[in-house]
């Protein structure tokens, strides 16, 4: 029985990237190409990349799968380069033991190299001409512990043509029916997944582990491809250090690697002082929450001092829910934020670390003429905009150059779309585009929420969340998040590693909450904080 691709399809593939080592790259089919082309011009030639692509993939493979009694596998082999690292790892795979079956269609004669290595390892090969209706495909695959799909690589066009629509139609059916069906590894990206865009044929083949060479293909990490990867490692293929190729390519796929190396020291003769203060303003009558919520979340990730700023009748209401903070209640407006609150709050500037402006703010005009006069010149201390703050600000002229030099944006794709006056499918059908343009633009670190969060900087450093999960789609996960960077940037860390590394936690705290308590539906954003610590601990 396939692996459901629900609830808990998220949780699966964020626990895969703790297997990624560094920060992988985030590439085009194109700029990988490109990537291959000047490594075999730089000395290490295809056959060796191809080589070192298949014993990495038999290494996953036997990892991943050493508690199978039935150590066998199964490749479906094409005729790319997927395909040639494909008996690469069969030969690898039958030379530790394993019972091995290739499936070759496309041209690979008898006398190929690599299928001659492979027989003399002790592996079997049919070809699809002589099984051109797949049924000896179909009746042997339910034989084998694992399945490798190396049928077809990055660069296929859709829709599928036979023989391949045929070959995956014949394995889908028969995994269905097995009675111990075997795991799936995709080889570098599903068969049948365009890896720029995420189109994905009828056809695909769902993978309970995709191994991808040497970096994330883009379109995996979107839909529906997200669907068929399963778990996501990246192997390496020994690309030559810096490569000027790759090193130009700023885009990441974070990694628990790459969160835990960022996490700020804790030193043992710390002061409060030590971690920071972080204020949080933000809260109105309707919204009395979003404020608790996210400085609850800056106390969680190491702020050494959390500071309130609400309208002045929240702080009798909250108090009591958050006996850590400190408060500093506001002049209002019918629970609103006033004007005159912007004087009171700046002239605790040379106090504060980072502020976190927006959380529950609503829209009302006062509020609207207080964070004006907030923000009328750019010497606030680090600041992260949230929520309605991000639709206010977006009415005022040229309010980029009103921004702080340390400045983090939050918005989701509503939000981005009011920040920028573009459509919301415009942008969510150019996310990665939108995120790295706007924050060149405005000269400030953009964090573009939604499945796949995206932490773009104004150098050019993008960095993606390997995460889609339903665990986060509840109100208040966002005022979690923005607590989260908040709290890692007054502790000093420069606004994109904060907001790369909140973003990261955060994610995992949902998909921990949904293990937790057995349904991302049951997930309330205050679970996320309790969630919190274990991030952290790694």
């Amino acid at each position: 029985m396939a692996i459901g691709l629900g609830n808990q399809a998220g949780v699966l593939r964020s626990e895969a990237m703790a297997q990624v080592v560094g920060s992988p790259k985030f590439l085009s089919v194109a700029e990988m190409i490109a990537v291959e082309q000047a490594t075999d011009a730089a000395g290490l030639t295809y056959a060796q990349m191809m080589e070192n692509a298949g014993r990495a993939l038999a290494d996953s493979a036997m990892i991943a799968y050493s508690h199978l009694s039935n150590k066998s596998a199964l490749g479906l082999v094409g005729r790319g380069n997927n395909g040639g690292d494909t008996l690469v790892a069969l030969a690898y795979l039958a030379e530790a033991g394993w019972r091995t079956l290739a499936f070759v269609a496309g041209e690979r004669s008898t006398d190929d190299p690599l299928a001659a290595r492979f027989k003399s390892a002790g592996g079997e090969i049919i070809g699809v001409e002589d099984d051109p209706d797949c049924g000896e495909l179909k009746r042997r695959i339910p034989e084998y512990g694992v399945l490798l799909d190396g049928l077809l690589g990055t660069g296929i066009r859709l829709p599928l043509r036979e023989p391949m629509s045929v070959i995956l139609a014949a394995a889908s059916a028969a995994l269905a029916e097995a009675v111990e069906r075997p795991a799936v590894v995709a080889v570098d990206c599903p068969s049948g997944v365009n890896c720029d865009s995420g189109a994905a044929a009828a056809e695909c083949l769902h993978a309970d582990l995709t191994v991808c060479m040497a970096a994330v293909k883009r379109g995996l990490l979107a839909f529906p491809a997200y669907e068929y990867v399963g778990r996501l490692e990246v192997v390496g293929i020994g690309l030559p250090e810096g490569l000027e190729s790759l090193e130009r390519i700023r885009r990441e796929v974070m990694s628990a690697e790459a969160a835990h190396a960022l996490l700020p020291a804790r030193p043992l003769d710390a002061h409060k002082g030590t971690f920071g203060r972080a204020v949080v303003v933000g809260g109105s009558r309707l919204y009395a929450g979003a404020p608790l919520l996210a400085g609850k979340a800056a106390f969680r990730v190491g702020a050494g001092w959390v500071t309130l700023a609400v309208p002045e009748p929240l702080q009798l209401t909250l108090a009591g829910h958050f006996a850590e903070a400190t408060w500093l209640p506001l002049p209002h407006v019918e629970h609103s934020l006033a004007a005159e609150a912007a004087p009171i709050l700046r002239a605790e500037v040379e106090r504060i670390s980072t502020m976190l402006v927006g959380p529950g703010f609503g829209q009302a005009g006062e509020t609207r003429a207080f964070l004006d006069l907030l923000m009328k010149k750019p010497d606030l201390p680090p600041l992260v905009l949230d929520a309605e703050a991000l639709r206010l600000l977006a009415g005022f002229k040229d309010w980029p150059k009103r921004l702080p030099p340390v400045a983090i944006l939050t918005p989701h794709p509503g939000e981005m779309a009011a920040l920028t006056g573009l459509a919301i499918d415009v942008i969510q059908a150019a996310r990665l585009e939108a995120a790295e343009k706007h924050a060149e633009a405005w000269n400030c670190v953009v964090v573009l929420k939604g499945a796949f969060t995206l932490i773009a900087a104004p150098d050019g450093r993008t960095t993606v969340i390997p995460v889609a999960t339903p665990a986060l789609a509840r109100a208040g996960t966002g005022d979690v998040l923005a607590g989260t960077i908040t709290g890692f940037l007054a502790q000093g860390m420069p606004p994109y590693d904060a907001a790369r590394l909140g973003a990261w936690v955060h994610a995992q705290a949902g998909l921990a909450a949904a293990r937790r308590l057995g349904s991302t539906a049951a997930v309330l954003a205050g679970d996320l904080i309790a969630e919190l610590p274990e991030q952290l601990a790694g």
